[in-house]
């Protein structure tokens, strides 16, 4: 029998021996699905980068950045220099560090926790309401959480009244610096735990049931079957996740922190992107606040890049 060797050529293979045009018009429809998200993503994230240029520039407002005239001031590196050298510097890399590695430390297994247990229960209408009830918080206005934590740890709330009753002093948490790395954690994981559980949920979805099945034939129980089927079936997916975090690290919750911090607590709570809004906008410092936010960008570029590396590498699996 003569054996046509087409068939046995792979998907990419197929792909390639196919013109190009010819592939363009047979995703025309997708294509097109996928165009209004391209020129987005064009308008909005690539077409500005071209700023960066006042990264290197005495920028003032009203001047030409493209101006290669004498218009435009070149300074060079400057003002990254300057950001190297002030005091603010070593304070505001450290916060934002440590408030990023806490909420990935403490918040980063969360997810796929509440996952794997929401999908061992058996009633369906417990699990729908559970599992709506933990992702309606990520809807939540982040000034209602902030304000909604003012009063539960305020001098008047609850925590403050119970401690009064204990025999302990009322005190504002909210101005407390200690509290500070707490609060902001635990109502960073309250937000976004449900969320961030329904990507894991859908990993979980994908999983063979037959797995489950040859698991309770060898005499497995549900631990077995979380421990051996569950918990392999979600770890590309946290694998890329942790990915995404590890590249965030030096970027923290800047509305959230604008909304909680003071006085009181600045010295702990004043991280890259409240520097960049208080020095950046307040004082119209744009040269300056954008090689601070190209610096911290730089740094999270390589971040991605080194955890994307560990994860092919140790797990096989990675953004690319």
């Amino acid at each position: 029998m003569k054996v046509n060797n087409t068939d046995s050529l792979t998907f990419k293979e197929t792909q390639a021996k196919t013109p190009f045009l010819k592939r363009v018009y047979q995703d025309r429809w997708y294509l097109l699905f996928l165009l209004p998200a391209a020129l987005l993503l064009l308008l909005f994230c690539y077409l500005p980068m071209y700023g960066l240029l006042i990264a290197f520039q005495d920028y003032k407002i009203g001047a030409n950045i493209l101006a290669f005239d004498g218009s435009v001031r070149w300074v060079g590196l400057a003002n990254f220099t300057e950001f190297f050298n002030s005091y603010f510097c070593g304070r505001v890399i450290k916060n934002t560090l440590r408030l990023s590695l806490k909420f990935l430390l403490y918040g980063g297994w969360v997810s796929p926790v509440v996952a794997i247990l929401l999908n061992e229960i058996r009633l369906s209408w417990l699990k729908r309401t559970l599992q709506t009830s933990y992702y309606l918080p990520y809807f939540i206005s982040t000034a209602i959480v902030v304000a909604v934590m003012t009063m539960l740890v305020g001098t008047s709330g609850p925590i403050a009244q119970v401690v009064k009753l204990t025999g302990g002093k009322a005190a504002n948490l909210m101005n407390s610096a200690d509290s500070f790395d707490a609060l902001y954690v635990i109502s960073g994981i309250w937000s976004g735990f449900g969320y961030s559980s329904v990507m894991y949920l859908a990993a979980i979805s994908n999983v063979n049931v037959q797995l489950y099945e040859a698991v309770e034939i060898d005499g497995g129980n549900r631990f077995h079957r979380m421990w051996h089927v569950t918990l392999p079936a979600i770890l590309p997916t946290f694998s890329i996740l942790l990915i995404l975090q590890v590249g965030g690290l030096m970027n923290s919750s800047f509305d959230k922190i604008v909304l909680m911090y003071n006085t009181y607590t600045m010295d702990r709570a004043d991280t890259i992107g409240t520097y960049i809004y208080r020095v950046g906008l307040q004082d119209a410092r744009y040269s300056y606040t954008s090689a601070v936010g190209l610096f911290s960008n730089i740094i999270n570029f390589v971040l991605v890049c080194g955890a994307n590396w560990v994860s092919n590498r140790v797990s096989s699996s990675g953004l690319w």
